[in-house]
């Protein structure tokens, strides 16, 4: 059975998802992070994607510090690795949560981790999947971080588990910081997200049930060009372009999708 909010609380949320929830004044990265944005580890293709990303004022916004044990969900091509691995690599501590801990992905990103020990030396995998949601010691992590992955659990039916794992792992006081493809508010939430969109008030729900408060919102990956009416979904869109050549201009001029960015936190008691 897929796992979904209820339709009352959904509906509820809808109306109320900012009250008494103001989004922070943005905040600036710090030289550490900066420099390991800027720095040599990092993928030229990666890199690349920063004007759509716009990682240094996402992890700003999340609050990270280099002193902090981070875990990012799902790194996948290592986009975010080759930032907060080398960030945290000599104060804090970085787990990177892989889907499997085998198969062609985890050995290229293991790989990945091999070439470069100086940036990535001392990260921890550990394994999130479906039934295998312990992440780290209960309450040891300062912050969860995961980049436009929840409509994949929503797929699998596992999204409520996903936040149970989340706020088990963190401190009290901790932050989770969620990103993902922004669903419109005239359609009603496919609990199952087949398009790749998750509406941003049923992204709250979610978390709210599995105990978080919104502490924030933020705009900087949105995209008023997004329709999001697709024949492919989101992957219709850069930087996947499923449709190959065809349209491929037009999905081009659009960018990559609109995106919401919100953080949470653990309440301290």
């Amino acid at each position: 059975m897929r796992s979904f909010v209820s339709v009352a609380a959904f509906v509820a949320l809808a109306a109320t998802q900012f009250s008494g929830s103001a989004a922070p004044a943005a905040a600036e990265p710090d030289a550490a992070l900066a420099k390991a944005i800027a720095g040599s580890q990092r993928t030229p293709a990666l890199a690349a994607r920063d004007p759509a990303r716009h990682p240094a004022e996402e992890l700003a916004f999340f609050g990270v510090k280099p002193t902090m044990t981070v875990v990012e969900i799902w790194p996948e091509g290592g986009y975010w690795t080759e930032i907060l691995g080398s960030y945290l690599h000599d104060k804090g501590v970085y787990y990177a949560a892989e889907a499997s801990a085998t198969g062609k992905m985890a050995d290229r990103y293991q790989a990945k981790l091999d070439a470069d020990k100086a940036d990535y030396g001392n990260v921890k995998i550990v394994v999130f999947s479906k039934g295998h949601t312990d992440l780290v010691p209960p309450g040891t992590a300062d912050m969860v971080v995961t980049f436009r992955n929840l409509h994949n659990w929503m797929d699998e039916g596992w999204a409520e588990d996903a936040f149970a794992a989340f706020y088990k792992a963190l401190k009290p006081g901790g932050i989770l910081g969620v990103e993902d493809h922004r669903g419109r508010t005239d359609q009603p939430q496919d609990p199952a997200a087949k398009s790749g969109y998750v509406r941003q008030d049923y992204a709250i729900a979610l978390a709210e049930k599995a105990g978080f408060k919104l502490v924030g919102s933020s705009e900087i990956n949105a995209n008023s060009k997004d329709t999001k009416d697709y024949p492919e979904g989101v992957w219709t869109l850069p930087p996947t372009l499923q449709l190959g050549d065809k349209d491929r201009a037009k999905y081009l001029a659009i960018g990559e999708a609109d995106n919401f960015v919100l953080k949470f936190q653990k309440p301290e008691r």
